[in-house]
């Protein structure tokens, strides 16, 4: 073989040296909570700045004479170009100096940084190397300590300053006798300098979440496979973990991550029901994890702030898109996630509630009609019922309203950032809720149903009077005028399509609240296809006379033009009207409430106040 052929086999032969340094380094970036910090590696052929003179070299001057590496500010772990070492060796060298980064011991920032001292030094690499024995990466080298005293960095350093380091925690770095760590100037020139320190927390997060998954069998391996979770997983997970304000919310919503159930029913990209605590997403769709958290947030807030109950006798539509527009404008303006395009957003609509966007849109709808929401064109994306199987739910009000309660709190008291006025004021007015329906209708009563007052005489004698009958006393009655003016009309439903148990709870308040003040006694009109006079009825005796005649639909007009056109009825004397919603538009020209069920909606806009019972 000629000198030629024999050196040029000679420079193709691999370096033991170098192959060692890969196979560290793979072993190393195996780790996800490693590997998720993508820290850079130098080990002397790039080009670094020398540590004296700033000036730019071929050979690396940061990397360690004699130990094996050494970490920066930048996270650029600079290796020794030559030194041999097993691949253990290197990987734990290399996470030993990512753990720096994650820990905040290698804060980035700019200007002029001062080093730590050799008690700070020595205590941060006392306290990475204790992490080290629970999470294990490559090998601990053999002549380090097999224990470490308890307590953080500022304790260790502060400890020693007064005592002094001892002998066995003096070099535990990964750079021989030399610091293993190097603050230096921010290099993201115009940009923020990094947060190790939060990088590495969401990477350990997500890490020990894989575990318990892998230990739960709802994953094959630390890596991935056919059992990873998706975007819109990390998404929700990361409200959980890190956004409090919606992280109450987000523990009790259920994805639906179907394709069929999506195209079935026109779901573009997402859509929720409330009662159901579901949100359907279409999994066809591939958006970045930001955009998925921008869509879910969305949707939570639909849910939370119950925007498919309050759009009351308005157009569903055309309120799901003033909601919109009123959502998407918050999400941008508290940076959550980043809004897919599509979506409403516009800036003029700053600071108006979902109602006040209403009134401004529903002038052009002809326009509105062609606008889109997260479900797709012309279509809402707040659903009135589940798309599966039906199920038994919780309080859906307690539930939405305790969690953006508890979320708020700690969202301010964590100091997560500001938010828009308007979503503050909404969760405060969730955080009062209304009072219950038995609690306003008895309010109704005490305001506009009065009570009877007793007249004392003597032709009545008092039988409170057995221990001194010889002294006369005046007794107590109501006289008939009185009773005729404390009094109030019911007209009822009695359709084929009410509810039982709603005429059960309804009447039940109704008798207990006029019995505790006094009235004796009510005039009642049954309506269904016609009306039926019942007359004046004892309160306590109402609910035996009603009958469930179910004959076709429900008409209640007539039934209040006969208590308007009645004699025997006070002019004044309110009149409480029971319904399942299903009926015509009623006109009543004097004091009056309605009893619904809860969800129901009336045929027209009243004017007297709704009561929905539960």
């Amino acid at each position: 073989m000629s000198r030629t052929r024999k050196k040029a086999s000679e420079s193709t032969k691999p370096d033991p040296a170098t192959e060692a340094f890969a196979d560290g380094v793979r072993l190393a970036w195996a780790n996800p909570a490693i590997a998720a910090l993508e820290a850079k590696l130098c080990r002397g052929k790039q080009t670094c700045r020398d540590p004296g003179t700033d000036q730019a070299q071929e050979t690396c001057g940061y990397a360690p004479r004699d130990g094996l590496v050494r970490v920066d500010s930048n996270g650029i772990l600079h290796a020794h170009p030559t030194r041999r070492a097993e691949p253990d060796d290197w990987a734990w060298a290399i996470a030993h100096g990512v753990i720096h980064l994650g820990f905040g011991h290698l804060p980035a920032a700019k200007g002029d940084r001062a080093q730590p001292d050799r008690f700070d030094l020595a205590a941060r690499c006392a306290v990475v190397n204790r992490f080290l024995l629970s999470f294990p990466v490559g090998r601990t080298p053999a002549d380090l300590p097999a224990t470490y005293p308890d307590g953080d960095e500022e304790q260790l350093a502060a400890r020693w300053r007064r005592s002094g380091i001892p002998a066995t925690y003096t070099h535990c770095g990964t750079a021989g006798g030399e610091p293993d760590q190097l603050l230096v100037p921010s290099d993201r020139w115009g940009g923020q300098p990094a947060d190790w320190q939060l990088a590495f927390a969401y990477a350990l997060t997500r890490t020990m979440s894989t575990a318990m998954d892998m230990a739960g069998g709802r994953r094959d391996s630390m890596s991935g496979g056919p059992t990873r979770k998706r975007p819109w997983q990390w998404a929700l997970e990361w409200f959980i973990s890190s956004y409090p304000l919606l992280g109450g919310i987000a523990a009790g919503i259920t994805i639906v991550a179907d394709a069929e159930l999506a195209r079935a029913h026109g779901i573009s990209i997402a859509a929720v029901n409330a009662e159901a605590g579901e949100i359907y997403i279409n999994p066809l769709r591939e958006f970045e994890d930001e955009e998925w958290r921008f869509v879910l947030a969305h949707e939570m807030l639909h849910a939370a702030l119950r925007h498919g109950d309050r759009c009351g006798t308005r157009d569903p539509f055309l309120f799901n898109i003033a909601a919109d527009y009123v959502i998407n404008g918050w999400l941008c303006e508290m940076q959550v996630g980043t809004m897919p395009d599509g979506l409403l957003h516009d800036p003029q609509l700053a600071g108006l509630s979902a109602e006040e966007v209403y009134d401004r849109i529903a002038k052009d709808l002809r326009r509105m009609r062609r606008l889109s929401t997260p479900r797709g064109k012309g279509v809402g994306d707040i659903l009135g019922g589940p798309l599966g199987s039906p199920r038994d739910y919780v309080d859906l009000d307690e539930f939405y309203r305790r969690g953006l309660a508890r979320g708020l709190d700690l969202h301010q008291h964590q100091e997560r950032g500001f938010l828009p006025a308007g979503l503050v004021e909404e969760i405060r007015t969730l955080s009062h809720p209304p009072l219950p329906w038995d609690a306003q209708l008895a309010r109704w009563f005490d305001e506009f149903v009065p009570r009877p007052e007793p007249v004392r005489t003597y032709a009545r004698p008092s039988r409170r009077q057995s221990s001194t009958p010889d002294i006369p006393r005046a007794g107590r009655y109501f006289p008939p005028e009185e009773i005729a003016r404390c009094t109030f009309g019911v007209v009822l439903d009695t359709s084929g399509s009410m509810d039982r148990v709603l005429l059960g709870k309804a009447l039940g308040a109704i008798a207990s609240y006029a019995e505790a003040r006094d009235v004796p006694a009510a005039r009642v009109v049954f309506c269904d296809a016609a009306p039926h006079d019942a007359g004046y009825l004892p309160v306590t005796e109402i609910a035996g006379r009603v009958r469930v005649r179910g004959r076709g639909g429900t008409v209640l007009q007539p039934g209040i033009d006969l208590l308007h056109r009645a004699d025997d009825f006070p002019p004044g004397a309110p009149v409480l009207v029971i319904t399942d919603g299903w009926c015509d538009v009623l006109r009543v020209r004097r004091e009056h409430a309605y009893l619904i069920p809860q969800g129901a909606r009336l045929p027209f806009t009243p004017r007297g106040p709704v009561f929905r019972v539960r």
